[in-house]
């Protein structure tokens, strides 16, 4: 498959799976996880800072670095990867469908609905005892560790080492890309499961997988088409603009 070829399966195709990794977001200066250990938090392992033994151990230190990314998320802006893609939602409707790795709320705030983030929100925490999702505070008036409106303390909404995704999440995921025409993968390596398997899910029921990712992954022998941009500029060229 070329490039024109690829275009004409997007753009006729009435079922469209997104799934986006942290190379999308990169763009808008949101470090990765672990770019994002710099500093004091260098000399932490990620299990150290992102685990229910860590959190166990030291919620406040876990709260302290997750508040940090907090402030970085919320400075951040939608990229044209994003608005591009909520702008494809708008062409397709129904038919199409976004899951995303990324805990930065960048999609829904360019526009996206019709979508799932499989490793939870940054802007968010939850009550540890009734597991109900609360915004956080503003940055200015949080306190760490925050406590939910039912005065129980709260954890961030992430999905951490060793605990598994949201079942309802992965499942519309799983589903919608075993029924889509095409898939998209942009901006991810392709090494964390089971949301790397997504698309494997589309290859098998017959239909077309096109990789945006300026480097190769994993997954690139299996793709149908891959394209070597990063995500805003990939996503330009597939839509023809």
């Amino acid at each position: 498959m070329n490039l024109t070829e690829a275009r004409a399966a997007l753009r006729n195709a009435k079922k469209v799976a997104v799934l986006t990794g942290a190379g999308i977001s990169a763009e808008s200066g949101i470090p990765t996880f672990r770019d994002a250990q710099t500093g004091h938090w260098a000399r932490f392992r990620p299990e150290d800072l992102a685990s229910p033994p860590a959190y166990a151990r030291d919620p406040e230190m876990v709260w302290e670095w997750y508040a940090g990314r907090y402030r970085d998320v919320l400075r951040a802006e939608p990229n044209d990867g994003h608005r591009l893609l909520a702008r494809l939602e708008q062409e397709k409707g129904d038919g199409f469908f976004l899951a995303t790795q990324n805990v930065d709320g960048l999609h829904a705030r360019a526009g996206s609905k019709r979508l799932v983030e499989l490793h939870g929100n940054l802007l968010s925490a939850r009550d540890e005892k009734t597991g109900e999702i609360f915004l956080l505070a503003t940055p200015d008036e949080l306190v760490t560790p925050p406590t939910s409106p039912n005065g129980n303390r709260m954890r961030p909404n992430v999905v951490w080492f060793g605990e598994f995704l949201p079942e309802d999440a992965l499942e519309a995921a799983q589903d919608a890309f075993a029924a889509a025409d095409v898939a998209l993968v942009i901006g991810t390596s392709g090494v964390v499961y089971p949301a790397a398997g997504l698309a494997l899910e589309t290859l098998r029921r017959g239909g077309t997988v096109i990789e945006v990712n300026p480097d190769e992954t994993e997954l690139t022998p299996y793709m149908s088409f891959s394209l070597r941009e990063k995500a805003s500029l990939g996503l330009a060229e597939l839509l023809g603009d």
